[in-house]
């Protein structure tokens, strides 16, 4: 692995870490696609450092289960805002 991507790989590792941010918003910050993101932390950390990569396993799984949640509260502000403009 070239050692920019390693860079990265535990640049976004430790923001996750750090944040507990989702995986769109590490790929928002760090300008690389939630793919990018996504393979970092799933297949390329793991063979970096173990320790670390369950740590960011247990962060995304977190993130994952709420997914739905968000996403409805994120439907529910943005009707709230309609009606008040109306």
């Amino acid at each position: 692995m070239q050692e920019y991507i390693q860079k990265r790989v535990l640049e976004i590792c430790t923001y996750i870490l750090e944040t507990q941010a989702t995986v769109r918003q590490a790929a928002q910050v760090f300008g690389v696609s939630k793919s990018t993101v996504h393979k970092d932390m799933t297949e390329r950390l793991p063979s970096l450092n173990k320790e670390l990569a369950r740590q960011v396993k247990k962060v995304l799984d977190y993130n994952k289960s709420e997914r739905h949640l968000r996403g409805g509260e994120a439907t529910r502000k943005k009707y709230r805002s309609e009606e008040k403009q109306n």
